[in-house]
């Protein structure tokens, strides 16, 4: 047969990731190996303490043992491929995975508290999926379609990467990033709680991991009788089905009274405060109709509305509002007896919108650029 028809050799399977596995599972696993379980504490200490991703850096495991865990386990983490620098010290990185495919962090610098506690010092936006399968109109992380979701290890993976980057601490994470975080629910609640663990994890609390998301009914139940005690952000964005719907195709599944039902199911059910984001956009959101019956909605809840200007996306048709209007919508919400922040948006001269640096790469590779895959300086 002609080597131009051979069929290719199949590439090796992927080892499974060492940072999506808990204490409990390791220690399982090294059990079966005949290991005390202490072996599965040194191992995470050095992974997570001291950061070592090599097995052979490992030296008090004996190296025969380091052995047969290298054959099935990969300690790495996602591969850094460009940081981009926002004049606010925003930071946007870019991730490869071990399969090629790109996702995006992005890492605010401090800014107001977020539920009026002391200022966050340092928080993360985590990706959850490659791509999104929700089709948000405003949002560039769906533009390219649904790839696959992410492991819990390549969640875990962009928290101690962002933090190896900036040499600080992420005392704060939010779950809204590319992908719709309950559309990867069991993966998601797996690595929450390596995330929280703080012997063995990342070590971060709880009530400092907002999960986002677009309004999936049933996960929003299932994430409220979950015993960690995270935040919830339901990014309503319109406060009627008729608004809602333009922009948001999830609302033809779950309408806004569906998504009100599941959010009063969940302040029964957890003492932290609900947030509703509500990106405004000119014309279509931002009128004294939608702030009245957002009204409606946020204070039987007690909840708390997030007010965040447009971030302009390229090919998108949407613009923020005048200023003037911004700052009407949220006195109409004040008016009404709602806590609400306008939010001015971090990293803007970047594009930090989750997915637009992405998507200038994967662009930059169909045009035979280099695509950035060197990580860009000046930050």
């Amino acid at each position: 047969m002609p080597d131009s028809l051979a069929t290719p050799p199949e590439a090796a399977p992927l080892r499974e990731l060492l940072l999506g596995l808990g204490r409990e599972e390791l220690r399982a696993r090294l059990a079966a190996l005949g290991e005390p379980a202490w072996r599965a504490d040194q191992v995470l200490r050095w992974r997570f303490r001291r950061g070592v991703d090599d097995w052979n850096r490992m030296t008090d495991l004996p190296a025969a043992l380091r052995g047969r865990l290298a054959e099935t386990l990969d300690a790495s983490a996602p591969e850094p491929l460009r940081k981009l620098g926002s004049l606010d010290t925003t930071q946007k990185l870019l991730f490869r995975l071990r399969d090629g495919q790109l996702i995006e962090s992005v890492l605010i610098p401090a800014s107001p508290a977020l539920y009026g506690e002391r200022s966050d010092r340092r928080t993360l936006c985590v990706s959850t999926q490659v791509g999104c399968a929700y089709g948000c109109r405003f949002c560039a992380s769906g533009l390219d379609g649904f790839s696959r979701n992410l492991s819990p290890g390549e969640i875990v993976g962009q928290v101690l990467q962002a933090q190896a980057m900036s040499g600080e601490r992420v005392d704060n994470l939010v779950f809204m990033g590319m992908g719709e975080p309950l559309a990867n629910y069991q993966n998601l609640v797996r690595a929450l709680a390596i995330l929280n663990d703080a012997e063995l994890g990342v070590g971060i609390g709880a009530r400092h991991m907002t999960i986002s998301t677009s309004g999936l009914v049933p996960r929003i139940v299932d994430l409220a009788d979950q015993p960690l005690q995270v935040r919830l952000a339901v990014s309503l964005h319109g406060a009627t089905d008729e608004v809602r719907a333009q922009i948001m195709p999830v609302n033809r599944r779950w309408n806004v009274q569906a998504l009100m039902e599941a959010c009063r199911h969940w302040t029964t059910r957890k003492s932290q405060r609900l947030t509703f984001e509500f990106i405004l956009i000119d014309g279509l959101n931002d009128t004294d109709a939608q702030a009245f019956a957002l009204t409606r909605h946020a204070r039987p809840l007690r909840a708390k509305v997030n007010l965040i200007p447009y971030n302009t996306v390229a090919g998108l048709e949407w613009q923020r509002p005048p200023v003037e209007r911004q700052e009407r919508f949220l006195q109409r919400l004040r008016d009404g007896g709602v806590d609400a922040t306008l939010r001015r948006e971090k990293g803007h001269d970047i594009e930090a919108a989750c997915g637009q640096l992405r998507r200038q790469v994967m662009a930059g590779q169909k045009d035979g650029e280099d695509g950035g895959w060197k990580m860009a300086g000046g930050v």
